[in-house]
C-alpha cells in the first residue's frame, strides 16, 4: 500500500497522543472543506478544487487509519470508526447522518485547542497577554 504518509505509516504517529493525532486529522478534514467551498464559488476551478478535496478527504482517512491501527484500547478505535463513517458521509454528502464538513471542522478543531493546551502544560510555556 501507498501511503501519502510514509514516515507516519512507518511508526512515527504513534508518538503523538491522541490530541496532536486527532488535531492533524482536523487539518486535512479543514483542507477538503476549504477546497470543497473553493469550487462551489469558482465554476471554472471547480474540477481542480474538488481533486485537492477528495485528495485531503484520503490524507484525513489515511491518518485516521493509522490512529485507529495504533489505539490501544477498543473503544477508541470503536468512536474513530464511527468518526471515519460521519466524514465519508458529510464529504459525499449522502445525509445519512446529518452531518456536513463544516460541523466535523468544529469538531477536530476542538483536538486542536487541547493538543496546544497538552503541549502548553508539557513544556510550561506561559502565554504572552
Amino acid at each position: 500500500m501507498t501511503y501519502h504518509h510514509p514516515t507516519l505509516a512507518a511508526g512515527r504517529w504513534k508518538t503523538f497522543t491522541l490530541c496532536e493525532q486527532l488535531a492533524n486529522v482536523g487539518s486535512e478534514v479543514h483542507r477538503a472543506a476549504m477546497y470543497r467551498s473553493r469550487a462551489a464559488e469558482h465554476p471554472s476551478r471547480a474540477v481542480e478544487e474538488e481533486e485537492r478535496a477528495l485528495r485531503a478527504l484520503e490524507r484525513a482517512l489515511e491518518l485516521l487509519d493509522l490512529t485507529r491501527r495504533f489505539a490501544d484500547r477498543s473503544s477508541v478505535r470503536r468512536e474513530l470508526g464511527r468518526v471515519r463513517e460521519l466524514l465519508a458521509s458529510a464529504y459525499f454528502q449522502d445525509m445519512q447522518y446529518a452531518t456536513a464538513l463544516p460541523d466535523l471542522v468544529r469538531y477536530f478543531d476542538a483536538f486542536a485547542i487541547a493538543a496546544q493546551e497538552q503541549k502548553r502544560k508539557r513544556f510550561h510555556v506561559i502565554p504572552i497577554s
